[in-house]
Parts: C-alpha cells; structure tokens; sequence
C-alpha cells in the first residue's frame, strides 16, 4: 500500500479559505500611510458644500445673463438688468462658498462673481 499523499500546498500569495489571516502591509504601504496627509471629515464635507453651492448659485448666474440674451435688442434695459442681476448672484456664489470655509465675505474674491454679468452685458452691448 502506498503512503497518504499531503493536500497540495496553496502559494503563499493566494488566499486560504481555511486558514484567514489579516494582510500584512506592506512597507510602501505603511510608507504611504504615514507620509499622507488626512484630511478630516469636516473639512471634507466644508468643501464638497461649497462646491455644491457655489455651482448651484453660478448656473444661476449665468441662466440669468443668457436670458439676457435671448431678450429681444428693442428692450435693451431688460436685457442689462437681466446681466447685472445675473453679475449679482455670482457674487453671491462667491459669498456663500467663503462663508462656508468661515473666512471673511468681503474679500477680493468676490470679484470672480461679477465676471458673468460684465461678460454678459459686454455681449449685450456689442
């Protein structure tokens, strides 16, 4: 009679349903982990608010300024009014994403909110 023969022996690096184990990290890993910079939730949940925000506020703005420009040219007091209040929320988009990271609303910044409604009355006028 011959002798049992053994069960095969698995490779190390497949997984072994019979015998779990946690894995091991790796140095590189362990490396990458200790070098990077984590970020916490609420500083996370601050910028991905004011993102929603200000884009929300923008699409807005500029909404306003295309229906600035689909006004017909006889009624050109619309059409401007239309472009300054579009010039208006973007600033409020601006505002409203510095007030979310708690820095000062009155800042240089908020200029980047006037740019639709000064392209918008710069095409109107043209």
């Amino acid at each position: 009679m011959s002798a049992p023969t053994p069960p095969p022996r698995r490779a190390r690096h497949l997984l072994d349903p019979d015998n779990p184990s946690a894995p091991r990290p790796t140095r590189a890993r362990a490396r990458s982990r200790s070098t990077q910079k984590s970020m916490s939730i609420d500083t996370v949940q601050r910028y991905v608010l004011s993102v929603l925000a200000a884009t929300t506020i923008l699409h807005m703005s500029v909404g306003l300024v295309l229906a600035g420009l689909i006004i017909d040219d006889e009624h050109r007091v619309s059409q401007v009014g239309l472009c300054v209040l579009g010039g208006a929320f973007g600033v409020l988009a601006v505002a409203a994403a510095l007030a979310i990271h708690r820095k000062n609303a009155l800042s240089p910044w908020l200029l980047l909110g006037t740019i639709p409604g000064i392209v918008g009355v710069w095409l109107v006028l043209t």
